[in-house]
């Protein structure tokens, strides 16, 4: 049927409701995160948290998840920066690899201990108040 102005109406076409879904979203992505703690003769001595945007599709269901809440920012370095011993201790239940090293040279001991989370994909889905983050497995 014809409109006023002689256009014809065009339903939405797939592409354009999967951008209007889409768009409703507020702010869902997937972050690559790895993690380094290393601990030489009892002093801490490095501690890295790596943070990136995934540029592909990860591959991987959900296993377990983190709430957080965000304080009014979309930028997961700042809410991870804000909540790190939150996130850190959630990091350490998924598991981490663990490297111990022990020398003894002249009669001097030292050993160095590396835990590590090697790079993991991590679906987080922002929300008005909070964060979720899941990591994929």
């Amino acid at each position: 049927m014809r409109s006023r102005n002689g256009n014809h109406p065009r339903p939405l076409t797939i592409p354009a409701i999967i951008l209007l879904l889409s768009s409703l979203a507020l702010h869902a992505g997937e972050y690559l995160i790895s993690y380094r703690y290393s601990v030489h003769n009892a002093i801490l001595y490095n501690e890295t948290l790596d943070i990136s945007k995934s540029m592909q599709k990860c591959q991987g269901e959900p296993f377990d998840f983190i709430i957080l809440e965000t304080q009014e920012s979309k930028n997961l370095n700042t809410i991870l920066t804000r909540q790190n011993e939150k996130f850190i201790s959630f990091i350490h239940k998924i598991g981490l690899s663990l490297e111990h090293k022990e020398q003894t040279r002249e009669y001097h001991n030292s050993s160095t201990t590396i835990l590590t989370l090697k790079t993991t994909c991590f679906k987080v889905d922002f929300n008005d108040t909070f964060v979720k983050i899941s990591p994929l497995k």
